[in-house]
């Protein structure tokens, strides 16, 4: 039975063949040497270990040369793209809803002393609290989740965070224009469930809610476990006067005895966890102060922001049988046992994109390259969404070239490194529209013997200002 007679949606090769159209399109600048790095990147066999192999593959047909150019002097258009993206058929909840993760994936380069914008970049050591700040480039992606265990996730967007960026301005930012490109895609009709946004403990999930508040979304992340809410106040006694006040009584996580009945307590066997509890507490609020984010929010009261407090406790963990209880805060309220079992297991997917991180970073070597200019390292990173979201739309055409001592995957449910695997063979049946290379010699070079008198200028590591733009105007014009 030939590759195509097989039992699979009949649009799964149009949809791979559109977006690899779409996608030359975008590249706008040495397009050919760039579309043909990407097909190289997801034909070759094994990890990518370093750049420049990638030019030894048969679809790529240029030289190494061309490979450098096209990443350090091409163009992509990447607004172009990020609508192309959000066009594609995107997983779902089971209720029929979007399901977005956003979390941040750093490209460490603690040796870069050349390269601008780099930042502290929290990195976790092999042992207990052995966690390390080092220098990189954080990005932050967006994805869609699918529903149940998988290592699968539909990149929407990535965002390269700079010094001087405040992260949930930056953030939402981001949210809001994925969303806005979905509603102009037809992702979500009026009608529709609101979309379901998860971030983990490093975001400030009721800012992020405030500032999202006048999309169709709901937002869910996690808490510490060391952090204070507040109930509502309770009604003011008729004939008292004064100021009402703004917060009731104190919800702390760390003490049981602040703790009222919850509104709604659920339990679910599930099959690695034994037994997940969950109870979540009606309308809790953080307590605002004006510093930091709310330092320039405008005269007057600083606002309440009301949610659901869900927490959730499993019976075990691997290597762990006394597991710490999960904190969530979820932007709605008057949560049902329905929305608490939805809400916990959605949050769950977040860790989906983990797989995604270590997809891109160990097999398709996105932070491989030693790249020093900014434009070079966003072009790279589009390069290695582009080549996972075919690899994505590949998944129902791709046969299983298991190794002998893998396990045999079931129909519909290779993962990433198993598709890439079997790529090749789908290449020929797609559309190649890089045009063949042109015959050519190498350039003279530097003479030899001379040096490089154009010495790279270091850059500063951590949070600084933004740049005065005007500055470098004015000193130009007087130079």
């Amino acid at each position: 039975m030939s590759l195509l007679q097989r039992d699979v949606p009949q649009d799964a090769l149009g949809e791979l063949s559109y977006f690899r159209k779409e996608f030359y399109a975008c590249l706008t600048t040495r397009g050919d040497a760039l579309f043909e790095l990407a097909d190289a990147l997801l034909c070759s066999d094994g990890p990518v270990k370093t750049l420049v192999e990638l030019s030894l593959a048969p679809e790529h047909r240029r030289g190494h040369g061309a490979l450098y150019g096209g990443v350090n002097h091409g163009r992509l258009d990447a607004a172009r793209l990020r609508r192309t993206l959000a066009g594609l058929p995107l997983p779902r909840a089971a209720d029929g809803r979007l399901v977005l993760a956003v979390d941040v994936s750093n490209w460490l380069r603690p040796d870069a002393n050349t390269s601008p914008e780099r930042l502290f970049c929290h990195t976790y050591g092999r042992g207990r609290d052995s966690a390390q700040m080092v220098p990189g480039w954080p990005y932050s992606f967006v994805a869609a989740v699918e529903p149940g265990r998988t290592s699968w996730t539909a990149m929407l967007d990535m965002v390269r965070l700079r010094p001087w960026d405040d992260e949930i301005a930056v953030t939402a930012g981001q949210v809001r224009e994925v969303v806005q490109r979905l509603l102009a895609a037809g992702q979500w009709q009026t009608g529709d469930l609101p979309v379901l946004i998860v971030v983990d403990a490093g975001y400030d999930v009721t800012r992020l809610a405030f500032l999202l508040a006048d999309l169709p979304v709901e937002l869910l992340g996690r808490m510490r476990s060391d952090r204070v809410l507040y109930f509502p106040p309770p009604p003011q006694p008729a004939g008292k006067r004064g100021r009402k006040p703004k917060h009731g009584r104190e919800f702390k996580f760390e003490d049981p005895n602040t703790w009222p009945a919850p509104a709604v307590t659920t339990v679910t066997d599930t099959t690695h966890y034994g037994q997940a509890e969950a109870a979540a507490w009606d309308r809790l609020h953080p307590l605002l102060v004006r510093r930091s984010a709310w330092a320039n929010y405008p005269e007057g009261q600083l606002p309440v922001i009301e949610g659901t407090v869900i927490r959730l406790r499993v019976e075990h963990l691997r290597g762990d049988h006394n597991p710490r209880p999960v904190w969530l805060w979820w932007s709605g309220t008057s949560a049902t046992a329905r929305d608490v079992d939805r809400l916990w297991q959605g949050f769950l997917r977040r860790f989906d994109l983990e797989h995604t991180f270590r997809m891109i970073k160990q097999t398709l070597g996105w932070t491989v390259p030693k790249l020093r200019e900014l434009a070079a390292a966003d072009r790279w990173t589009w390069l290695v969404v582009a080549a996972y979201t075919q690899l994505r739309l590949a998944r129902p055409l791709a046969e299983d070239l298991r190794k002998p001592w893998e396990r045999p995957a079931r129909q519909g449910h290779l993962t990433p490194a198993r598709v890439r695997r079997g790529f090749r063979r789908l290449h020929g049946k797609t559309p190649q529209p890089a045009s063949a290379p042109k015959i050519g010699t190498a350039g003279p070079g530097r003479p030899t013997g001379s040096k490089n008198r154009h010495r790279a200028h270091e850059h500063p590591v951590g949070k600084q200002g933004k740049p005065d733009i005007t500055e470098g105007v004015t000193n130009s014009l007087t130079a």
